[in-house]
């Protein structure tokens, strides 16, 4: 089993590892300067974000407990009710 997780730990990391609470605002998401982060949407609505390219887009009537599988630096706006929101690393 050791060459096992040997070969694992030395691959990209295709899930998440850690999270971190977020809200709306003109803020980058801390630690997504060299990559986008995904989102967990707790509470559904409507989600503004700036994507890792530089656009900006809104997914609108997100429902509750939805995974984003996008690649964001922001999270720009929230209407609709959206919130607990989280940055998945």
């Amino acid at each position: 089993m050791k060459g096992v997780q040997g070969n694992f730990s030395a691959q990209e990391r295709v899930f998440g590892h850690d999270a971190l609470a977020v809200s709306a605002s003109a803020t980058q998401i801390a630690g997504t300067e060299d990559r986008g982060v995904c989102l967990y949407i707790g509470t559904g609505g409507n989600v503004t974000v700036k994507m890792e390219s530089g656009s900006e887009v809104t997914f609108h009537n997100v429902p509750d407990g939805h995974f984003l599988p996008i690649l964001v630096t922001h999270v720009t706006a929230v209407s609709s009710g959206a919130a607990n929101i989280l940055a998945i690393y």
